[in-house]
């Protein structure tokens, strides 16, 4: 990457604060560019879940796998859990969805609790493990609670083969004006749920897969407690990637954690972080990463630099951290701050080999939390920081009362808001689709066919708050 008339600021850069300068292109199509990563992490699409309570759990994690990225699981998590939802993405399949699975006496209330829990909105009602009926919201609507499902489900059923090809199963919905099907295997059994969006978006991503050709997952460890213990024991339950996280990345007790972890022996990338200058990622590397986390203060649930006065505008940050691993042979990612899919492009553009995704992802209904509604009707979940009091309670729950009081006492995070679903964009691949249309077309503007081209042949310039307002689109006449 080089600045306009190379011309470097001498202050430190947010994402709002640059914009790209299209180049010369021989790239024809967006679909021609290849967004994989070259990291080690194997992801086909430069996203990552960030690590927090509220947003990564196994509904995102089997998701967003299944079109390229990586999903991290929290710290706080029992590793007894995280060994249950690592096993269960693994064993995700990579073109259907997951069901959401009722009987016929199930009721209308039963059906109503679930059919929020995944984004194509359907029930499949089976007995003796073959699909009998489905039931959608629109099913449901008007009828009484205590109802059985087999007084209301859909009965006429368009079945798939579970090996069907996405693009003859797309067809096959769309001359059948459906829009999913349940999918059976050799025996007639529920083996997934497909929708045509899903059938469609088989085609034009490829799926994050480990060498035996399942989907791939993170996990965290912090640097406080049996740091090794924890990360064995993540990696005996077959995580492909182990994050080494704490807020403050650049003290002692990240880089004796780091060497434990790193003695381990582990063969899957070590990520560590967070950091946001070069001296940082040369400690980190030094004590053992492969990768570095990038960024302080700039996510939406964070509050440390009202707090403490500490962080660093997010494009600098990421563009000093990415040249210096890159001078070690490292990687970074680029963890907080985007709003939008520009900001993504121009982290990648400054050197990140993925960009970390939190509170953005947090509305969808891939998220862990329950649906909840506004008085109006509006749906929504809960998100919380990871440095907030309500986290702080979740991730020192077996301490004394007491040191649970005094910790509760420093919070660097909101500990509750109401992140809206998007009426159009609901899912997380839905938001996903958004975000990668974006990075395609920012890769053809620079001329570039591979993230590494981006980096390389990016062109980027300074701009006013004036100059960022003008790019931004009115969804209502200005007259």
């Amino acid at each position: 990457m080089r600045f306009l008339n190379d011309i470097k600021p001498q202050y430190d850069l947010t994402y709002d604060d640059v914009f790209m300068v299209p180049s010369r292109s021989a790239v024809g199509s967006r679909q021609a560019v290849d967004l994989s990563t070259p990291d080690g992490t194997g992801t086909t699409i430069p996203l990552v879940v960030a690590n927090m309570t509220a947003i990564a759990g196994r509904r995102m994690a089997e998701t967003v796998a299944r079109r390229g990225g990586l999903v991290v699981i929290p710290q706080d998590i029992p590793i007894d859990v995280v060994t249950d939802v690592v096993s269960w993405v693994k064993g995700r399949h990579l073109v259907l969805d997951t069901p959401i699975v009722l009987t016929p006496h199930s009721t209308v209330a039963d059906a109503l609790a679930l059919l929020p829990k995944r984004a194509h909105g359907a029930g499949v009602v089976v007995e003796g493990g073959r699909p009998v009926g489905v039931v959608t919201e629109s099913d449901l609507s008007g009828v009484d609670r205590f109802t059985q499902l087999t007084e209301v489900m859909s009965r006429e059923l368009l079945l798939l083969d579970a090996d069907i090809d996405p693009r003859e199963a797309f067809n096959r919905l769309d001359a059948a004006h459906r829009k999913l099907a349940p999918a059976v295997d050799a025996e007639g059994r529920l083996a997934g749920i497909l929708t045509r969006k899903g059938a469609l978006r088989a085609t034009l991503y490829t799926p994050a897969t480990d060498a035996r050709g399942r989907l791939r997952i993170a996990a965290a460890v912090g640097v406080n407690g049996d740091v090794p213990g924890r990360a064995k024991a993540l990696l005996d339950a077959g995580v492909d990637t182990l994050v080494v996280d704490t807020a403050h990345g650049h003290q002692e007790s990240m880089i004796n954690a780091l060497k434990a972890v790193r003695a381990l022996d582990p063969q899957v990338p070590i990520v560590a972080g967070n950091i946001v200058a070069a001296e940082g990622v040369r400690d980190l590397v030094e004590a053992g990463a492969d990768i570095i986390k990038v960024g302080v203060g700039p996510g939406a649930m964070c509050t440390t630099r009202m707090m403490t006065g500490v962080g660093r505008p997010q494009f600098s940050a990421v563009l000093e951290c990415a040249a210096e691993a890159r001078r070690l042979g490292k990687h970074v990612w680029a963890d907080g701050g985007v709003r939008h899919p520009r900001d993504v492009a121009m982290a990648l553009a400054a050197g990140a080999s993925n960009v970390m995704v939190g509170s953005w992802f947090a509305g969808t209904f891939e998220s862990p939390g329950d649906l909840q509604h506004t008085a109006d009707g509006r749906p929504y979940k809960e998100s919380f920081g990871m440095a907030s009091a309500r986290a702080v309670r979740n991730r020192t729950a077996e301490e004394s009362a007491y040191d649970r009081a005094r910790k509760g006492l420093f919070e660097e995070g909101i500990s509750t808001s109401r992140m809206f679903l998007d009426p159009v964009r609901p899912g997380v691949e839905d938001l996903i689709d958004s975000i990668i249309a974006g990075v395609r077309s920012s890769c053809t503007y620079a001329g570039a066919a591979s993230l590494e081209e981006f980096h390389q042949r990016a062109v980027v310039g300074v701009q006013s708050a004036a100059g960022y307002a003008e790019g931004k689109p009115l969804h209502a006449s200005w007259s």
